[in-house]
């Protein structure tokens, strides 16, 4: 176990995301993708929910979906992606370098990370915060009864900060305890070595979900932070970075449209313009990305739309039983919004 100080931990994590990448060449990564025949996506080690092998090997989850969207949009088949597990201090590097094609791994949209490292990013795909989750056998029942407590973290991301935020405006102090890995991360919370564990809310419910007894643990109803999660690509390339980003608005307008993996056959028919214009049928918009003109009907049929994603990883009736939330579309009081395909 690595115990940390607050200051020191900030340190770390703003000296990680302030590396310096002037220089990565401009490159078409759609050709590349081509040639090699495959997408090569990174996401994360194991996080139930949203990447992580099924019993037969298989990844699926959240983030591993939004791969196998992009890889539909390019091929036609969304089974033609190598997953490329990232750890949270490595995941900028392996894409400013290029072992990766794009980043799918919970990763929060920051100002200083899109200005200083050398990556874009594509739409927010899921609206999150950070939170933390405590034993019930604490009694505690909010965050700010915390006080002096040991949390239980990862290095490299904007979870210490944002504890120091909250905290600092409680006029308390915390102890900080970071591990390198999360599967020892949640082994010493689960232990007991910590009073508490906090990142994301999703990612809480992904730790929630492998533990022994996950009725033991409560996921406080505080917020502390806005976690807009979104898609990196590498900067310079602008034709790669649309094709991400309208492959995640496709999945949300296709929700939107009523447009499902099992009714998309049907919908060709549909005489709803911006539908014919969705799947293919009309404006020849593939030609604009450089992809097949069906490239939207191609991801809808390998994935589905939104909903049918995120319910199939996150939704109530699968161990992580999250609610859509902000996750919601627009005209129902949520927060996604694709622009007009037209």
């Amino acid at each position: 176990m690595n115990r940390w100080t607050v200051g020191s931990c900030i340190g770390a994590a703003i000296g990680i995301l302030t590396v310096v990448t002037a220089g990565v060449a401009s490159a078409d990564t759609l050709d590349t993708v081509k040639q090699r025949g495959k997408l090569v996506c990174g996401v994360s080690l194991s996080t139930p929910g949203f990447a992580a092998p099924d019993d037969k090997g298989r990844m699926e989850g959240f983030d591993a979906d939004i791969c196998r969207a992009i890889a539909a949009a390019v091929f036609g088949d969304g089974e033609k992606v190598e997953y490329v597990p990232t750890n949270i201090n490595t995941r900028f590097q392996a894409l400013q370098s290029g072992e990766i094609d794009v980043l799918s791994r919970q990763t929060t949209h920051t100002f200083t990370r899109d200005a200083s490292l050398g990556i874009d990013f594509g739409p927010v795909v899921f609206y999150d915060g950070q939170g933390l989750m405590v034993q019930k056998s604490l009694g505690v029942t909010s965050a700010e009864e915390l006080k002096d407590a040991a949390i239980c973290t990862l290095p490299g991301t904007t979870t210490a900060q944002n504890l120091s935020d909250f905290f600092g405006k409680l006029g308390a102090k915390f102890e900080l305890v970071v591990f390198e890995s999360p599967d020892e991360n949640r082994a010493a919370f689960f232990s007991g070595r910590c009073d508490a564990i906090s990142s994301d809310r999703s990612d809480l419910a992904s730790i929630r979900a492998v533990a022994n007894n996950p009725d033991d643990y409560v996921v406080l109803p505080e917020t502390i932070s806005k976690e807009p999660l979104a898609v990196g690509v590498r900067q310079n390339d602008s034709n790669w970075r649309d094709i991400v980003s309208w492959s995640v608005w496709m999945l949300m307008a296709a929700e939107e449209k009523g447009i499902t993996q099992a009714n998309v056959d049907e919908k060709v028919k549909s005489d709803d313009q911006e539908i014919q214009r969705m799947l293919g049928v009309t404006d020849n918009l593939g030609e604009m990305l450089k992809l097949d003109n069906k490239w939207g009907y191609n991801i809808i049929k390998s994935v589905g739309n939104y909903g049918e994603v995120f319910d199939r990883a996150l939704g109530e009736k699968t161990r992580l039983g999250m609610t859509r939330g902000p996750n919601t579309q627009w005209n129902r009081g949520g927060l996604l919004y694709a622009p007009p395909i037209r």
